[in-house]
């Protein structure tokens, strides 16, 4: 199977903008140590703070699959709950 990229932009409530990324800057060490974590890099908009971005690339999709599935990353969505105004996130492979 082939790598596996993750693009995530997670768009906070302007008030929950602090909150938003301190959870997020928790989940980078965590995930960058997973099995199949080739990179897990935390993005900030220059011109908009609320809005985050995470570029990550995976070993392969069940790997990063193990991810979602993580206790980390069901506490930073309790941790957020209703902190969060979007996300969306794409699955993507790269073009050789």
């Amino acid at each position: 199977m082939s790598k596996l990229t993750i693009v995530a932009n997670i768009h906070a409530n302007a008030d929950k903008i602090d909150l938003v990324k301190a959870e997020l800057l928790k989940l980078v060490p965590i995930t960058g140590a997973e099995e199949g974590c080739i990179n897990y890099d935390l993005h900030q908009d220059n011109e908009n703070p609320a809005h985050f971005m995470f570029y990550e690339n995976w070993e392969s999709r069940d790997l990063w699959q193990t991810h979602m599935n993580a206790p980390h990353l069901a506490a930073y969505m309790a941790a957020t709950d209703g902190a969060v105004a979007e996300f969306i996130l794409n699955e993507m492979s790269h073009i050789d």
